[in-house]
């Protein structure tokens, strides 16, 4: 039989660097195998789901270069693929486990949950206490026919184990007495994941799960709930956990983690897709810089590492910055305009394109990098024009010197400059290294940029001069 694959992605927020994650692995094995590849959107929240993110997912997906062969959006034979559409279907089935006695009604409201919660505080007891699963047939079918608010519980065997087979992990075994009766059906008649998950899987023939491995503790209700409906339950895979530096989960309070805002800072997808396979994925020979295509060429599921991966940020942008180098220079100016940056900009500093790519990590780099360009004034901080051991006062003449230099250097050239220069230098009496860096930051404002001279020529004579002459009175101002 075909493998079947999905991801099933909550539209309660911007799309979220985890669900590309885990939808490159299970887009790369079903491609591998020919099989099929599903997006699922899970909007049974109906306080939090919201259209305009279910837009957003299928947007950020598609960015960073992923596809589906069915979904909300593409169709399909097995759809509606939003689990809000498919709500008769749940109470069908959490019907049928209350008639097998799999399931069971809970009257108990939030806050008798929270006070008899807050009773066995400290206790070795966690989760819910079973109250309503000891009321009789009659007590609880009362309660219904009277209309009192209920959810629907899954009834766990309060004995034996659960033993399951992971594709990445080996062998697992779970007691049932660390499982909790979770809650199937909440009050509004909405399914909570298992149930819906567990249902819609097999109506859709997913044929392997693999998700994160914070769901392996509740594989076991879903191994359970297959058994109940009497289905054969897909094979299952957890990959491991994006975390922040500090070992904890990847979440916004340390780091971005919506798919949008990586776009919005100029990261190219072919990138973003890298690092995110990075995370959880090794190629045999070892290399870091590797497409799609590669990992579906090279996927199996002994490569996928069982540890704690770090969502390193500036891994992300060193590995940006590869990616941006080995495009050609009209790729990266097409980009650049696809980014919003003007056209007329880039052509005005045509020949120094090549130097301001070379030092990009992303996009939004390039305002960074190049802004000086275009810059009516500089702002500059005149501590850092004055070399060590030299004052404003011996500072400010020597960049009057440079200004006029400039304005008469006989021949335009990277050479030509570069001799005059280094002759006004030793001629003033001081070292390459200070009179270049004065320079350096009265055009740009910053000790670090482009090459000095490739930067004069790309800004001319009289721009040139004219920031010289302005950073020199600012400094004679300053030794006042």
């Amino acid at each position: 039989m075909s493998v079947r694959l999905r991801v099933a992605p909550s539209p309660t927020g911007a799309p979220h660097v985890g669900t590309a994650y885990v939808a490159i692995f299970n887009l790369a094995y079903a491609r591998q195998q020919g099989g099929q590849f599903l997006l699922r959107i899970e909007d049974t929240d109906r306080v939090r789901s919201e259209a305009h993110y279910e837009t957003q997912i299928f947007e950020s997906l598609r960015w960073i270069g992923l596809s589906w062969d069915e979904g909300p959006d593409v169709g399909g034979p097995h759809g509606p693929y939003r689990q809000s559409e498919r709500s008769e279907l749940y109470l069908r089935h959490a019907k049928l486990l209350m008639d097998q006695g799999k399931a069971y009604p809970c009257f108990c409201t939030a806050d008798e949950l929270k006070t008899r919660k807050e009773a066995r505080a400290g206790s070795s007891a966690q989760g819910y206490d079973r109250l309503c699963r000891g009321l009789s047939p009659d007590e609880a079918r009362a309660k219904l026919d009277a209309g009192v608010p209920h959810v629907v519980r899954q009834a766990i065997p309060q004995e034996g184990e659960q033993t399951f087979e992971d594709l990445i992990r080996g062998e697992i075994t779970i007691k049932h007495e660390q499982v909790d009766d979770q809650v199937l059906l909440k009050s509004d008649g909405f399914p909570t994941y298992p149930l819906a998950n567990v249902v819609d899987d097999h109506l859709m023939g997913v044929t392997h799960v693999m998700r994160a491995e914070e769901w392996i503790s509740s594989t076991p209700k879903h191994f359970l709930l297959y058994q109940a409906f009497g289905w054969e339950p897909p094979r299952f895979a957890h990959l491991p956990l994006l975390r922040n530096a500090d070992k904890s989960k990847i979440s916004k309070r340390k780091n971005p983690v919506s798919l949008k805002w990586y776009e919005e800072q100029g990261y190219l997808p072919e990138a973003m897709l890298n690092f995110l396979a990075l995370m959880g994925f090794s190629m045999p020979d070892g290399r870091e810089i590797f497409g799609f295509q590669d990992i579906v060429d090279n996927f199996s599921f002994d490569r996928i590492a069982t540890g704690a991966p770090v969502f390193d940020l500036e891994k992300l942008a060193w590995l940006n910055g590869t990616y941006l180098r080995e495009l050609p220079t009209d790729e990266v100016t097409r980009r650049l305009v696809a980014f919003g940056v003007p056209a007329a900009k880039l052509e005005s500093i045509q020949d120094a394109l090549p130097l301001v790519y070379e030092r990009l990590r992303k996009l939004s780099d390039f305002d960074d990098v190049a802004g000086f360009f275009f810059a009516d004034r500089i702002d500059v901080d005149p501590a850092t024009m004055v070399p060590r051991k030299r004052t404003a006062s011996e500072t400010s003449p020597v960049l009057q010197q440079f200004a006029d230099l400039v304005e008469k250097a006989p021949e335009w050239t990277k050479e030509g400059l570069e001799v005059e220069m280094r002759a006004l230098t030793e001629r003033l009496g001081w070292s390459a290294r200070e009179s270049f860096m004065a320079v350096r930051v009265a055009l740009t404002g910053k000790t670090a940029t482009l090459p000095l001279i490739e930067s004069i020529l790309v800004l001319g004579r009289e721009r040139t001069a004219l920031r010289l002459r302005e950073a020199s009175a600012l400094l004679k101002d300053q030794a006042a």
